[in-house]
């Protein structure tokens, strides 16, 4: 090992032992080898800051009206300040993107962080972020898609519960600002069940829910885009899946695809650990033109139904406009049934 792998590896290590020693010191309830912090929560009328780990953005209209919607749910914006640089399709170089995630945890003014987009490039920063200093300063993250990096992270190595929801350039429509509403502001213990069905519907075709395996179930609640987690296989980056419910979405992946992601699941041994199962909505997700495919029903009854786990499918998650606000690393209760998901517990501390 030549010097400068050893430096980075004492330093990784470095911030485990620290994370572990704070979580041991102020008796914070674990989720498998993971201390679990609920962030504070959002004070009405507080600072959100507005992060972009990911991909970059292309207008500067989009940033124009994140900033609006901010100011448009009554609360105050404030920018990250690298939230505009770019390298190629990045929005910044890896050090930029992981620096405004750490400075706005840190930041006194900021109750909040809201991520500007998904696309590409959040795995990247993992490894910069300054997971102690995070857990010393909880706070609720908000975002989706590549967000799934972040959201599992932010659960394995600093312990905090973050929010798989919109973006801050996503379709905020009536539901998911009551979504927004009902979870932050209200606080309630939220149930997420589809609505009943689509606008000049007769029968629920739009948000139609499919079990899987009947039954009902308790755990903690882990998960996010199926590539995006998947990629995080072999690192320190995922979650325990011990005990705990799995929600998956994705978009525009052709059912091998899908097919190969979670068979990556079974082989290390992540499906046989779990007690629940969701797939929310996988936008786009169609055969290639070819030898045929394998359908999506097809592979849950491959992957999914010999676990004997409650599980259900169809729910309200992922590439959609309408999209629950989901608390990832919450104790939750499934009823595969009924198609819906319970919390179990306050959020926020």
């Amino acid at each position: 090992m030549n010097k400068r792998a050893f430096l980075k590896t004492c330093s990784l290590l470095g911030i485990g032992l620290m994370a572990s020693t704070r979580a041991q010191a102020i008796g914070i309830p674990k989720l498998g080898a993971q201390a679990v912090i609920k962030p504070k929560a959002l004070k009405k009328g507080g600072t959100i800051a507005i992060v972009s780990p990911s991909a970059a953005t292309v207008e500067l209209k989009e940033l124009t009206l994140a900033s609006q919607l901010v100011e448009a749910l009554g609360y105050k914006v404030k920018l990250a300040e690298h939230v505009l640089a770019r390298r190629g399709h990045l929005a910044g170089t890896d050090a930029q993107r992981a620096a405004d995630i750490n400075a706005q945890f840190a930041a006194p003014e900021v109750d909040a962080l809201f991520c500007l987009r998904g696309g590409s490039g959040a795995a990247r920063i993992l490894p910069l972020l300054d997971y102690p200093g995070i857990a010393a300063n909880p706070k609720p993250l908000l975002g989706y898609s590549d967000i799934t990096a972040l959201h599992n992270a932010l659960l394995s190595q600093a312990g905090l519960i973050s929010f798989h929801g919109p973006n801050a350039t996503s379709d905020w429509n009536p539901f998911n600002v009551q979504q927004f509403q009902r979870l932050f502001e209200q606080r309630q213990r939220m149930h997420y069940m589809n609505l009943p069905r689509g606008e000049g519907e007769l029968v629920n075709s739009r948000y139609l829910t499919q079990t899987i395996n009947p039954g009902r179930s308790s755990g903690r609640l882990i998960g996010g885009n199926l590539t995006v987690l998947t990629a995080l296989a072999g690192s320190p980056y995922l979650p325990s899946f011990d005990g705990a419910i799995l929600f998956l979405e994705d978009t525009e992946e052709a059912p091998y695809r899908i097919d190969r992601m979670m068979s990556t699941l079974k082989l290390m041994g992540a499906l046989d650990k779990l007690s629940g199962f969701v797939f929310g909505d996988c936008n786009l997700c169609k055969p290639n033109s070819g030898y045929g495919s394998l359908s999506l029903d097809e592979i849950f009854a491959d992957y999914i139904k010999p676990l004997g786990i409650p599980a259900y499918r169809g729910a309200m998650i992922g590439h959609v406009k309408q999209q629950f606000i989901l608390p990832v690393g919450a104790r939750v209760t499934l009823d595969a049934d009924a198609g819906s998901i319970t919390l179990a517990e306050s959020v926020f501390s």
